[in-house]
Formats: C-alpha cells, sequence, structure tokens
C-alpha cells in the first residue's frame, strides 16, 4: 500500500468548484472528493509556513515543537512521519520542500545548512534540491530551454511578459514569462510521477507544490480563465482605519506594506483572478498526477491526501498574505482518498467535523498500521474516514496559534512595548465562537453566529463577558492537556525504566 501525500501552499478552504465557490472551478479535486471524504472545517496550527508545516509534519502543535517562525530552527529531538514510516521499512521521498530549518546545535558554523531554511524533513529523501528558496533542477531545466534567468531567482514566479496589466487598463492580467508547461508545478508533478514509476514495493512520497502562494503572476491560459471584472471585493470595512480600529495588532499590520491590501479595485481584482487562476493550474497538474496513478494500476491501492500549509487573506480585512487571527489564514481544504473497501462508508461524504493538520500524520500512521508517537498532539482521522461521520466524543473546536515577534526586527516589540516572548496569540473556535487570546495584548471574542465575517469584538461587551470566560477556560484546558509530555510517561522502578503511553484524549 502506498501514500500520495500533497499540500499546495497557501489555498483558502472554500476554493473548491464542489464547496460551490462561486468563480473557482477545480474540477480534478471534485472528482477526487467524490471517491473521498471531504473535511469542510479543516484548520492548519500556525503561520507562516515553517511554523505550519512543522506541525502538519510532526503532529505537534506550534506551543510544543516551539518552530515559531520561517526560520525558527526544528529541534532535531522531536519524531516526524518520515522518520517513522522510514523505520519501518520504507523510503519517503519529497518532491518540493518543507521549510525545514536544522537545529544548529553541535554543528560547525561554517555548516552551509545554518544559512536558510530549505532543509528537507529529517528522514525524508529529497529529490529537488532548494537553493534560495528555488529548485535547483528546475532552474536547470529553465536555462536548457532558453530562458534567461533572474537574479534573485525568486522573480522566476513573479516576472510577466510585457504589456499593460488588467491592473493599469489592459484587457487581461498579463501572463507569468514561463510557459504553463515549463512552469514549475508542471516540473514537480512530472518529477514526482517519473520517481513512482520507477518504484518496486510499496512507496510513500510528498507532493509540496508552491502555488497558489504568492506572487500572484499565472502562466497561459491560467491568466484570463477568470476575468477580474466579475470577481467580488474582498470582505472589509469600508477604510482601512475603520478595519484597524478592532484591535492594535490589527492597526499594526495595516501600517505594514508588506500586509495591508491593495485599495485600488482594480488590483484587488486582478490580485483575485490570478490567485484562482494558479488554483486551476494546480489542479490541472494533479489531474494529470491522479490518472497516471490509475492508468499504472495504483490507484486502488493508494492512500490520496491533498491539504495545504495555511490559507490566504487576499484582501479580507484589508490584509494580504498569512498572518494573524482571522479564519482565512487557517481555513484550508482536507481531502483524503482511502481505497479500501473499509472507508466505502465515507466515500463521498463531506464532513463538518473540525479537523487540524496536526491530525495528518497520526491518520497515515494509523493506515499503515504503525504506532503514532506520543508527542503527537492529534488524532487519526480514521474513525471519521471509515465511517463518514465524526465519533461522539470528537473534538467540538479547533485551535490554532500566531507568533509575531521577529529576531532580526525588533520593531514590533518596540511598538508594543513587549518582549519577543509576548509576541504571541492563541486561538480557540468552536460552531458559534471564537476566543484570541494574547500574550500581551487585548483579547478578542467573535460571536460567528451574529457576525461570521469577525468583524465586532465582544470582548468588552458585558452581555458576553460570562461566556467569554467559558472560552477562557477551554483555552488553560487546551493548553494544560497538550503541554509536552517529555518523559512523564516513563518512571523508573525497581526493576527499570516503565513506559505506559497514553492519548492526549479520547478519539472514540
Amino acid at each position: 500500500m502506498n501514500i500520495l501525500f500533497i499540500t499546495a501552499d497557501q489555498w483558502r478552504g472554500e476554493c473548491l468548484s464542489i464547496l460551490n465557490h462561486p468563480h473557482v472551478k477545480t474540477p480534478n479535486l471534485d472528482a477526487l472528493a467524490q471517491e473521498s471524504i471531504l473535511f469542510k472545517r479543516h484548520y492548519v496550527q500556525a503561520t507562516p509556513c515553517a511554523p505550519s508545516r512543522t506541525s502538519l509534519h510532526t503532529g505537534m502543535y506550534l506551543q510544543n515543537h516551539r518552530c515559531v517562525s520561517n526560520g525558527t530552527p526544528v529541534d532535531r529531538n522531536f519524531d516526524n512521519w518520515a522518520q517513522v514510516t522510514r523505520r519501518a521499512g520504507y523510503d519517503p521521498s519529497l518532491f518540493g520542500y518543507t521549510d525545514t530549518a536544522t537545529d544548529p546545535r553541535g554543528l560547525s558554523d561554517k555548516d552551509p545548512r545554518l544559512t536558510h531554511y530549505s532543509e528537507p524533513l529529517p528522514g525524508i529523501g529529497s529529490y529537488t534540491a532548494y537553493k534560495n528558496d528555488v529548485s535547483v533542477d528546475w532552474v536547470q531545466s529553465l536555462i536548457s530551454k532558453g530562458y534567461e534567468i533572474p537574479e534573485p531567482l525568486c522573480d522566476l514566479y513573479g516576472n510577466k511578459t510585457d504589456g499593460v496589466d488588467w491592473a493599469e487598463g489592459g484587457e487581461v492580467p498579463l501572463p507569468l514569462a514561463i510557459k504553463a508547461e515549463d512552469n514549475e508545478t508542471f516540473f514537480m508533478v512530472d518529477k514526482c510521477l517519473d520517481w513512482i514509476a520507477g518504484q518496486q514495493k510499496p512507496w510513500i512520497t510528498h507532493l509540496s507544490l508552491l502555488r497558489p502562494h504568492p506572487p500572484f503572476a499565472a502562466p497561459e491560459p491560467y491568466n484570463r480563465l477568470y476575468d477580474p471584472a466579475s470577481l467580488g471585493l474582498p470582505e472589509r470595512r469600508s477604510t482601512i482605519k475603520e478595519e484597524g480600529s478592532q484591535h492594535p495588532l490589527l492597526e499594526f499590520y495595516l501600517d505594514d506594506p508588506g500586509y495591508v491590501a491593495p485599495e485600488s479595485d482594480r488590483k484587488m481584482r486582478q490580485a483575485k483572478a490570478n490567485y484562482y487562476g494558479l488554483i486551476s493550474e494546480v489542479d490541472d497538474n494533479l489531474g494529470r498526477l491522479l490518472d497516471t496513478l490509475k492508468a499504472r494500476g495504483e490507484w486502488e491501492n493508494t492512500l490520496i491526501i491533498f491539504t495545504s500549509d495555511h490559507g490566504e487573506q487576499l484582501g479580507d480585512h484589508w490584509l494580504r498574505n498569512k498572518l494573524g487571527y482571522f479564519d482565512q489564514s487557517y481555513h484550508v481544504p482536507l481531502i483524503i482518498r482511502d481505497p479500501r473497501s473499509s472507508a466505502d462508508p465515507g466515500r463521498g461524504k463531506q464532513v463538518e467535523a473540525f479537523s487540524e493538520n496536526v491530525d495528518i500524520m497520526p491518520t497515515m500512521l494509523e493506515w499503515l498500521g504503525l504506532d503514532v508517537p506520543s508527542s503527537c498532539d492529534g488524532m487519526s482521522l480514521m474513525p471519521i474516514i471509515n465511517s463518514g461521520e465524526a465519533p461522539d466524543n470528537w473534538r467540538q473546536e479547533v485551535y490554532w496559534e500566531y507568533d509575531f515577534r521577529d529576531v532580526l526586527d525588533d520593531s514590533v516589540e518596540k511598538h508594543f512595548g513587549l518582549t519577543s516572548h509576548q509576541c504571541n496569540l492563541a486561538v480557540v473556535r468552536d460552531e458559534k465562537y471564537k476566543y484570541v487570546h494574547f500574550g500581551a495584548l487585548p483579547p478578542l471574542f467573535f460571536d460567528l453566529q451574529e457576525d461570521p465575517q469577525e468583524f465586532v469584538n465582544q470582548a468588552n461587551n458585558p452581555d458576553y463577558q460570562s461566556l467569554m470566560l467559558e472560552y477562557v477556560q477551554k483555552m488553560l484546558s487546551w493548553r494544560m492537556n497538550h503541554t509536552h509530555r517529555g518523559l512523564t510517561e516513563t518512571f523508573l522502578a525497581k526493576a527499570g525504566p516503565v513506559t505506559r503511553y497514553s492519548a492526549v484524549r479520547k478519539s472514540g
């Protein structure tokens, strides 16, 4: 039995046409979902990429793995799904990236791995080396085809053809200067397919695609798939100032050019059109991948997982990128196809139960019949996959965290008068309410029934005080229940060490 584990970077949870998105078309993922189980309320545990992917690959909440930002080293003592499956005899492979920063302890200061965070996840075999956050082999393929290579290399993702962009009065959004068949998405899928074709025994591979991550520049024909004029404007207050009045951290980010969305409606609509175009490009390439699995007879013996590392604000609340506490940055898709007949009761269903990215590792390991490490904070989704329904005692809420410190720039600390360890927030969110707790800034409380857009902070409303206290208690209980276990499950008895592993919570 095989595992194909796919992530697409920065994919908002509602952006699947099977979920009746008003614009996005994803026919290949829709077809996959019809033979799978789709988790409609799936959330990541952190942003940006590295913290979120560390949770995804270790099954641990940020409060435990402490990879708080892109570039924060991942403690080598933490286990992950690649190491567990390798110990079990598999040879897990990687096509793309995991945004892993190497633990520097015990290494020479001159070790080249300590100059970036593009190392592969420990235990995984990488077939696509990265330099300056760009695939080395992909760049070489572009050189062989006669493309001019820019400096820095990351401009490959954003350089467009000459002309007038739609946002500036042109007819359509200008396309990426690289053809679709030469673009990184196509390249990575081909590399993955070539590897699968050469396998002689059960395999596990992780395909990590960059798109639809910014910059929002789509190649032909994806740049013209969605008419920008037909796309609505983001969910936001009438002005940036009014939006920022909700909370000091939001006000701070709305004053940052790297996070505030364009005020121009045309620029915002063009950004949406390009974002959706990149999604369709990924969907088409995944269609090639899935069709090839069927043609090679791998379809009925491969567990397929599709998700993302985080979402994208896309102008909502006047923000772009991924940050803060709003759902748009944390709600992502999750589709899982278990080919076995035992999963038939859940096939084609859309599940409303809450799920989290920390659940992916326990799910893969249980599917393979392997023990789940005690360090995992998540729960296997197999009970839901096999029945199509959540057990009676399944989680009723989701949690995530965001750390807004910057080791290289202390401006946020100076702005708020905080230490770096106070630059954090944690969220508990269920079907009705959402509580945001800050290390040293005022809290937020949203009534999602009356205010699904999260515009009105009820934290200081006397009518909500007792209710908010319930969620403060939920937050505290969550943190206590998921504190890193360390060696707490081992006891030194007269006969020697005795270990009794215990689940973080009962999952049914």
